[in-house]
């Protein structure tokens, strides 16, 4: 089912609400990403890519310590917002890629079961797809190639909720057992409430 899939991880962004590093704090004894890098190593992709942004040495470090085979792509223009961080890597992706999950680093608890189901939605033909829960849309999300010519567009710290919009109907929902599509971690205070399931 990997056949043209990658998976983007989006980890270039300041955490200045967290006050900093937010990525390099401990969750279940390892850093914060390294939850979200095995979210995104379970995806039935090719490879996996990290964009890097704000601490970009010590975030390259740490996929490091977790993969050295994943990618690292550095987004000089980060402090934009997320969408910088998503131009850079779908910019990097292979000239074969056909669609690319994109998952957030701050987000540890994405049920595995969504994953496949995202997957097939594409090869099925839809230009997009997304996790949700409780009729709320989450993360990841999968984009189709058909639509990385509007990720070039994209402006400020939004990421791809423009593209999606505009898709409307379009866009298949996948619902997750749980609202870890949901939760991210945002402020030290949720780093407690990301341990309720590993």
């Amino acid at each position: 089912m990997s056949d043209g899939l990658q998976a983007l991880v989006l980890a270039a962004g300041s955490a200045r609400r967290f006050g900093g590093r937010k990525l390099l704090a401990d969750w279940n004894g390892a850093p914060l990403l390294h939850a979200a890098l095995a979210c995104a190593r379970a995806a039935p992709v090719e490879g996996v890519t990290v964009v890097t942004g704000a601490d970009a040495a010590d975030i390259a470090a740490c996929v490091r310590a977790f993969d050295p085979a994943i990618r690292l792509v550095h987004a000089p223009d980060h402090a934009e917002g997320m969408a910088a961080s998503l131009r850079a890597g779908v910019a990097s992706l292979p000239a074969e890629t056909r669609a690319s999950f994109v998952f957030l680093g701050d987000m540890p608890r994405v049920s595995r079961d969504v994953l496949a189901p995202l997957a097939r939605a594409i090869q099925a033909g839809a230009p997009a797809a997304a996790a949700a829960f409780g009729g709320w849309r989450g993360n990841p999300v999968i984009l189709a190639r058909e639509v990385f010519g509007e990720v070039a567009g994209l402006t400020g710290d939004t990421g791809a909720r423009p593209i999606l919009q505009a898709l409307g109907a379009r866009v298949v929902f996948v619902e997750s057992p749980d609202d870890g599509v949901l939760f991210d971690v945002d402020a030290p205070d949720d780093l407690a409430r990301a341990n309720v399931r590993p």
